[in-house]
């Protein structure tokens, strides 16, 4: 994976600066114990999801997992 340029840091920090997670510690432990799991991205997905994670303020797993659910319903 490529490093990231001072602008993509800078906007990654200013989105979670203003938009922290949600942790709800009575809901399945709460974010600490979400289980995360690596997967690895090909330079054009990746581009592409940390552009529109920016650009929708959105994380790339929400936007992951709206791509999933999209596929799964046109199934």
């Amino acid at each position: 994976m490529k490093e990231m340029t001072d602008e993509e840091a800078e906007a990654l920090d200013e989105y979670y600066t203003k938009n922290p997670p949600k942790v709800d510690p009575s809901k399945n432990g709460g974010f600490a114990k979400k289980s995360f799991r690596m997967v690895a991205l090909d330079r054009l997905s990746e581009d592409y999801l940390f552009t529109k994670a920016i650009a929708t303020h959105k994380t790339p797993t929400e936007l992951i997992s709206e791509l999933v659910q999209e596929q799964i319903a046109g199934a």
